[in-house]
């Protein structure tokens, strides 16, 4: 039986669709319709017409360790091994006949059968690999659980078969109706004490706190096992064994469980973009050659981040990756996927030093159409075994069509992280004084999106906050972050930080597409930066860990912030302000004016004012809105916020009409105190 294509249009037909919603397009017709042709070609090498996909995608039953009722198979994908043994505790980490792999038919696939006596759970194991002129042990490219030893620190494959498989208690919460409020967390770095965190500590300590805080979407990094903890989990060497540092695969199953019984979509970052260049423990020269899952020569690393580049174009690289999509799917629940850095896989020169300012950066032979090939079949994979996964891309380039659906000539990504935002809230702040913020440039800056795309902003993730670095808070208050937060206690720089860093964020979520995003103690303003053990700071875990006590301590400042998130992302939640595309895209300026540092704007029948003047409080200001009666719902000067208290609670508004030469129209008469910002709602009572 030959399976009908997933995209039954020919590519000219979706290019056509794509450039139908943005016709700046047009002039690259002809390259958009051979990356989609691209796209069709490579699933139908891959399938040959002969299954699905998602079928395809399945590496993971087939290579690796598994038990049956036959007793223990072993694969594994070694084309220029001469020689393949399991060693480890069962062996006394000799090499055996009774564990040596035998070909099993061409294309390198080695493969071993034992009784179930052969291993036992918890037993510890490695490859050793002969090829033409030398030897290495190696872990299984596809383990699924591997263990460092605290004394040698070498790293091992472990054998992880449990008396009975973990039995999930919680269905996976099949969509987010209200929107994507993402909730950016490291498991290792949640605990307070100087330490890694695990996966329990997380699930009883931190997950109440983002349930409390509102959030509806629980993002983890650092999940795929690496060996370099400082490497914030980005230089991936297994890809299919939950990090070992954390906890048990239960232990992270327990976790994810308990998430989805509190209605929080589990959503993880993948690292897709590269690979970690060692070998005993990764992939690089697996089989004694460095091309085996890379690309031959120097094109196969990447010196920037001193690691490994995926071949795109072999059939097995892409078996390994998509199948890697689909196994935590599989076997963790997750809800869907990050992926990590795609502008460096994307482009030949990775992106760097590199500023994308014409389509013409988009079209040419930098692209690596292969990887771009590879990104959508990953999407189609993970929305065939699970239609409601969530799939982000994280892209610094804007790239169009990632985000757009495949049927209409996209790559497939669900979302789109709106980078540029963030940077731009640093540049402002490090670059220019309060006075001369430019108010309409931060206004296109925080809407410079494409329409037929959804995206996801943020004021900060972890990027901001990693050492080198500071978070935006940090910035503002410097020192005086250590010696005046008591409530208490005064200080004109707290009081000016505390105060933009509660419009910043509001301002970002309020004008956001179609989700938002924090990392996790951004939104009390977590002092410091992040900065994991290694040499240059004594191997020290003192900034990597999260303080915590902070927000919960009602005598310090971090705890108006931390009361001002939780109602942020409630207002926007109760109000749907992401609900669908059609709400999404209903952000309608009402007013701007630069010397006054006012912006106003209307969404989901909600308007938010903001005063960003350093100085001046205006009274009476005429902001435009439709005709009717507002009651003020939300302000950041409230003192529960740590605010002056300047304006009155629930104060109503009428509209009243306005004459002047040039404009006229229904306004609303305001008092904007000066760095605040207010939210009203259109009512009828």
């Amino acid at each position: 039986m030959i399976l009908p294509s997933t995209n039954p249009l020919p590519s000219e037909q979706l290019a056509a669709r794509l450039i139908s919603k943005d016709p700046l397009l047009k002039p690259y017709q002809k390259t958009i319709a051979r990356r989609l042709q691209k796209i069709s070609d490579t699933e139908h090498r891959l399938t040959e017409g002969k299954m699905t996909l998602a079928d395809f995608a399945s590496g993971h039953e087939f290579f690796g360790l598994h038990h049956d009722e036959d007793g223990w198979i072993f694969r594994e994908w070694a084309p220029h091994a001469d020689a393949i043994y399991i060693i480890g505790d069962m062996t006394g980490w000799r090499e055996t006949q009774k564990y040596r792999l035998q070909q099993a038919g061409p294309g390198g696939v080695w493969e071993i059968r034992m009784p179930s006596d052969s291993f036992h759970h918890q037993n510890l194991y490695r490859l050793r690999i002969y090829w033409p002129g030398g030897s290495g042990d190696r872990i299984p490219a596809y383990a699924r659980r591997i263990v460092q030893d605290h004394h040698t620190h070498i790293f091992n494959a472990q054998v992880w078969h449990p008396d009975s498989p973990y039995a999930w208690k919680n269905q996976m919460p099949s969509s987010n109706p209200d929107g994507l409020f993402i909730y950016e967390a490291h498991i290792g770095m949640a605990q307070e004490y100087e330490g890694i965190g695990t996966y329990r500590e997380f699930q009883q300590h931190i997950l109440p706190r983002i349930i409390r805080a509102g959030y509806n979407t629980l993002q983890l990094m650092a999940i795929a096992e690496h060996p370099y903890y400082g490497s914030f989990g980005y230089h991936v060497s297994n890809f299919f064994a939950a990090s070992s540092r954390f906890g048990t695969p239960e232990e992270l199953k327990t976790l994810i469980d308990a998430a989805h019984k509190a209605g929080l979509r589990v959503i993880m970052d993948i690292i897709h973009s590269h690979a970690v260049k060692n070998e005993t423990e990764g992939l690089s020269r697996f089989d004694g050659t460095l091309y085996q899952y890379f690309h031959e020569g120097d094109r196969g690393n990447h010196h920037a981040w001193d690691s490994r580049c995926f071949d795109y174009g072999k059939i097995e690289v892409l078996h390994f990756l998509l199948s890697n999509c689909r196994f935590w799917l599989d076997e963790y629940h997750v809800d869907g996927f990050r992926f990590d850095g795609i502008t460096s896989m994307l482009y030949r020169d990775h992106g760097l030093e590199r500023a994308f300012v014409s389509y013409d950066d988009y079209f040419n032979e930098n692209v690596d159409e292969e990887a771009l090939a590879y990104l959508a079949l990953a999407a189609q994979v993970i929305h065939s075994v699970n239609p409601n996964a969530i799939v982000i891309a994280e892209d610094i380039s804007g790239m169009p069509g990632l985000a757009c659906l495949q049927e209409d000539g996209g790559i497939g990504c669900d979302y789109r992280f709106a980078m540029g935002i963030p940077d731009y809230w640093i540049k402002l702040i490090k670059e220019v004084p309060d006075q001369d913020w430019p108010i309409g440039t931060l206004w296109f800056e925080l809407n410079n999106r494409r329409r037929d795309e959804r995206t996801i902003s943020y004021a900060e993730s972890h990027d901001q906050a990693l050492v080198g670095d500071q978070t935006l808070i940090f910035r503002m208050l410097g020192e005086e972050i250590y010696h005046h937060m008591h409530i208490h206690d005064t200080s004109l720089r707290v009081d000016r930080g505390m105060a933009l860093h509660k419009m910043i964020r509001l301002i970002t979520l309020a004008t956001a597409g179609h989700g938002y995003l924090n990392f996790m103690g951004n939104e009390f303003g977590h002092p410091e930066w992040i900065d994991f053990p290694r040499e240059g700071n004594g191997w020290s875990y003192k900034y990597a860990r999260r303080q915590w006590h902070l927000a919960d301590k009602t005598d310090l400042k971090f705890h108006y912030l931390g009361k001002f998130d939780q109602d942020m992302i409630h207002l926007a939640r109760s109000h749907c302000l992401f609900a669908s595309i059609e709400n999404s895209e209903k952000t309608d300026f009402l007013y701007e004016h630069q010397i006054d540092k006012v912006i106003a704007f209307m969404r989901n029948e909600l308007v938010f004012v903001f005063n960003f003047h350093p100085e001046a409080s205006h009274t009476d200001y005429p902001i435009p809105a439709p005709a009717g009666k507002y009651r003020m719902i939300f302000n950041s000067d409230d003192a529960v916020y740590g605010g002056h208290n300047r304006l009155k609670k629930n104060q109503t508004h009428f509209t009243l009409p306005y004459e002047n030469p040039g404009s006229s129209g229904d306004r609303l008469s305001l008092y904007l105190p000066t760095r605040t910002a207010i939210v009203l709602a259109k009512t009828e009572k």
